[in-house]
């Protein structure tokens, strides 16, 4: 059973609040850098920092939407384009550190690893399902696009973060304890929409049984 909760809160403070403190992590990864403090491998170090940062931000703007439906505060929903902007920010990021630092805009290169390494693969598909999202993220687009065309093609936010997991999983060598720890987080997060889902479709086929016919 949801909790209402009544009172809401300063939505502008908050939004502000939280836009400076997801730039947080990138300004402690520019500061370490500049102090040449990023381990012996620093372009590895980058990648892998800006893609965890991907999949948190992504997860947590997954994470909007069930916490506001048990708990009722529905402003929690102001917030969620922010958040997946800043997944798309980061995984841009994270793109381009790989293309630049580590293949100096050598496109045959990346061409031939994106061909012959799997995981490179799935994270490329993976940001490349994300533009049209980004993309689409404006009121006007939304407007453009239509609430249930919309509504649709963001659904695919969920195929962006198993590809997100499965390429963080297929990087990682030894310690998958953060790929699995991600896993889980998702998988908990497609159970809960898999659910509600089959909750929903009973009461909608009544109702439309229920109508008057012309």
């Amino acid at each position: 059973m949801s909790k209402s909760i009544s009172s809401t809160p300063d939505v502008k403070f908050i939004r502000s609040v939280l836009f400076i403190n997801a730039l947080v992590p990138l300004a402690l990864l520019g500061w370490d850098a500049y102090r040449k403090q990023l381990g012996a491998n620093p372009i590895e170090f980058a990648t892998r920092a800006t893609g965890i940062l991907t999949l948190l931000f992504l997860l947590i703007s997954l994470a909007v939407t069930p916490l506001r439906k048990l708990t009722g505060a529905n402003w929690l929903i102001k917030f969620r384009r922010m958040l997946g902007l800043y997944a798309f920010f980061y995984s841009s990021l994270h793109l381009l550190t790989y293309v630049w630092f580590d293949k100096f805009f050598g496109f045959r290169s990346i061409v031939e690893d994106v061909w012959s390494r799997p995981f490179i693969a799935v994270g490329m598909a993976s940001f490349l399902l994300m533009v049209p999202l980004a993309i689409t993220s404006t009121n006007n687009m939304i407007k453009r696009l239509g609430g249930k065309r919309w509504a649709r093609l963001h659904k695919s936010v969920y195929l962006i973060a198993i590809g997100g997991v499965v390429h963080f999983y297929m990087i990682v060598k030894s310690d998958t304890r953060l790929p699995y720890a991600f896993g889980a987080v998702l998988a908990v997060l497609l159970i809960y929409r898999v659910v509600t889902a089959t909750q929903t479709r009973p009461t909608l086929k009544v109702t439309s049984n229920a109508l008057p016919k012309s």
